[in-house]
């Protein structure tokens, strides 16, 4: 993951998250429109980002690579815990 979608993707959560302490969703609904609402504000970014830089921000793995990533996290987190 890059730097800008890891920024893009704190955005999202930290937009999110204040949209919920103005909003107080207190159903699932709520809960879900307010996500997609931080969602959006982060979507926004990232175009104007793309516009700006003429590149794509996301930038794309195949299942393979993304597969040995976690497979090598994981493996990671257990030898950690087994030290």
């Amino acid at each position: 993951m890059s730097t800008l979608e890891l920024v893009l993707n704190m955005l999202a959560e930290a937009t999110t998250t204040e949209i919920s302490k103005k909003k107080q969703p207190e159903t699932f609904e709520e809960n879900r429109i307010v996500a997609v609402e931080g969602g959006e504000a982060a979507g926004e970014a990232r175009k104007a980002v793309e516009k700006r830089t003429g590149n794509s921000v996301i930038k794309y793995k195949n299942a393979a690579q993304l597969q040995e990533l976690v497979a090598g996290l994981i493996e990671t987190d257990i030898r950690d815990d087994i030290e």
